[in-house]
């Protein structure tokens, strides 16, 4: 190669390295914060907390899913930020698991949903300073309640999920209620005075399109278009096996709730979405690896997701609660605790679970070391039979 070829490529190549770095879980930049003050470390958990609501463990994912959030409603963005850095400074002084997890963003997500909700559900409106104090209340449990559910899940070797922001938030509605003097929640209507028969013929399609990316910004709350473009483009950033299946999750449960002939406002709004939505990045890569076949199990897991925010909002709108993300942990969780002898249905150990094209890399190469270990012991067999 001349020197001119050298010249032109090396500008790509410096590009393609800068690509690199910003995509995936950003592991250098990981690297190099752990060698940084801790105020810089903080500030990397946080915002890789922030994104790990979805699966993904990048701070520029997470800065632009924040950016997104403020474009929502800069009072529940600065909530969510302050319960994801709470939620990561009491995992820090509890010294919980490995620090390496605290900063990955494992302990944060749950505070930044706590956070985001508990200002989404006042009543109070925005810049009711006092909704602080709950707020960090709620997000200091967070790693505590983690901590005491992974105890229990580890012995299946199955994620907490969103579990500990289901009870935080629910825990908080349910001992405030609508008649709260000072943390007064919305009014929750029981689903049965709620629905009511919506012509198919009324169906907006432009809407009806829309209502799958905004879906995917349902996981915070947020039914802004624009904030669910920035969601879809924190996760494409990361893993676009991931954007891929958010999308196809959100879909598959805008059809049930269509089928279910769920109200056309639930529906435009992606509340029949976000739950589908995790339930199908969960399974389409995330925690199996990813092949056709757990892609068509992720699906059916969307599907069936759908069916139990339906049958669960329901019931909990008896109760005046929120569905929150309910379903997606039992739906997922069942899935996850599937036994098949299928091969191409495999789940890596919780420990080296990453992006869809990390987990892929890491099975690939667990097969092909078990290939070696048992070609090699086929041979020492071989030289015992013939000695």
């Amino acid at each position: 190669m001349g020197p001119s070829n050298q010249l032109s490529a090396e500008p790509s190549g410096r590009c393609l390295r800068a690509v690199r770095f910003f995509t995936g879980d950003m592991r250098r930049c990981g690297q190099w914060v752990k060698r940084q003050v801790l105020i810089i470390q903080l500030l990397d958990g946080v915002l890789r907390g922030t994104a790990q609501v979805m699966f993904v463990s990048n701070p520029v994912s997470g800065l632009l899913i924040s950016t997104g959030l403020f474009l929502q409603n800069p009072w529940w963005a600065l909530n969510s930020l302050l319960g994801a850095f709470v939620s990561t400074v009491s995992a820090l002084l509890l010294r919980l698991n490995r620090s390496d997890a605290i900063f990955a963003g494992l302990h944060g997500y749950n505070g930044t949903l706590v956070g985001m909700l508990m200002a989404a559900f006042s009543s109070k409106g925005n810049w009711y300073w006092w909704l602080l104090f709950p707020n960090v209340f709620m997000s200091m449990l967070c790693p505590v309640v983690s901590s005491a559910l992974s105890s229990i899940m580890s012995k299946w070797d199955l994620p907490v999920f969103t579990l500990p922001f289901n009870i935080l938030t629910c825990l908080h509605i349910a001992a405030t209620g609508t008649a709260h003097p000072y943390f007064p929640e919305v009014k929750i209507q029981p689903k049965a005075h709620l629905y009511h028969n919506d012509s198919l013929a009324n169906l907006s399609i432009p809407q009806l399109f829309l209502s799958v990316p905004v879906g995917v910004g349902q996981v915070f709350g947020c039914d802004s278009p624009w904030t669910a473009c920035l969601v879809l483009l924190a996760l494409l950033l990361c893993s676009p096996a991931i954007c891929l299946h958010a999308l196809l999750g959100s879909a598959a449960g805008l059809c049930t709730g269509l089928a279910l002939a769920a109200p056309l406002e639930d529906v435009y709004s992606g509340l029949w979405g976000y739950n589908s939505a995790l339930s199908c990045i969960a399974i389409g890569g995330v925690f199996y690896g990813l092949t056709w076949q757990t892609h068509i199990l992720s699906l059916i897991c969307a599907l069936f997701c759908a069916y139990v925010t339906s049958a669960t909002s329901k019931l909990m709108s008896v109760l005046a609660l929120p569905v929150c993300t309910w379903p997606f942990c039992l739906s997922t969780l069942i899935f996850l605790l599937l036994s098949s002898e299928n091969p191409a249905i495999c789940r890596p150990p919780l420990s080296a679970v990453s992006c869809p094209e990390e987990n892929q890399h890491y099975l690939r190469q667990l097969r092909t070391s078990e290939k070696a270990l048992s070609s090699c012991k086929g041979e020492r067999t071989l030289e015992r039979m013939e000695g």
